[in-house]
């Protein structure tokens, strides 16, 4: 099946293969978040990306394998709703921002800095951090050493523009300059966005867009 990035709540999920990595995405809950399985091809590791809602779906995603970490994007509970039952179900280690640890439910065992690095398998993945839609918003980066890279935005950076800064005109200016510096300025192009919600992107598409987001102010 070819993967398109868009998935409904109550639907399948879509795969995206990569050489080393499976990239599972999956909708869940009624702000149709996205969650994301990545699995190594070599070693069968597995971590998912926000624990967002619907723990069955998301076990039954996981399978049999179970899965050692989860990362959770951000603090707002949209994002951490089925976080307690996958961690007493799997064991496994958790990762959030280090400024936004205290606002999840859940104990962080690790908290993320940014430039940190955290591996699923024999892949890595670099933590970006990001102010603006929260303190202590994280970013995952994978650099595909045989394709390109691949963004995991949480609701940083989405189709359209950069996330919800809830009217706040210098937390807006923060979270463009971070999203600009740390995705648009660091990436190329063809980098791959899977957001916290909704249909993916590349770097590519959005980037046109740069000038009008700043105009309009969100």
């Amino acid at each position: 099946m070819t993967y398109t990035g868009r998935v409904t709540v109550g639907g399948p999920a879509e795969v995206h293969q990569l050489a080393g990595l499976l990239i599972s995405k999956v909708a869940v809950g009624p702000m149709e978040n996205n969650a994301y399985l990545l699995r190594c091809r070599e070693t069968g590791e597995q971590l998912l990306i926000d624990a967002a809602n619907e723990p069955e779906t998301l076990l039954r995603l996981i399978g049999d394998d179970s899965v050692a970490s989860v990362v959770t994007t951000h603090r707002h509970g949209d994002h951490w709703q089925a976080l307690a039952e996958v961690v007493v179900a799997t064991g496994a280690r958790t990762y959030a921002g280090r400024f936004d640890a205290a606002g999840i439910p859940v104990a962080t065992d690790v908290p993320l800095d940014d430039g940190d690095e955290l591996s699923v398998g024999h892949c890595r993945l670099v933590a970006r951090h990001l102010r603006g839609h929260t303190e202590g918003s994280i970013a995952l980066v994978y650099d595909d050493p045989r394709g390109h890279p691949h963004l995991f935005t949480g609701d940083c950076l989405f189709p359209g523009g950069v996330g919800n800064t809830f009217g706040d005109a210098e937390a807006f200016r923060t979270l463009l300059h971070d999203v600009e510096t740390k995705f648009f300025d660091a990436l190329p192009d063809e980098t791959w966005v899977y957001p916290g919600h909704g249909a993916d992107t590349t770097l590519g598409a959005e980037r046109p867009q740069l000038a009008v987001w700043h105009e309009r102010g969100w």
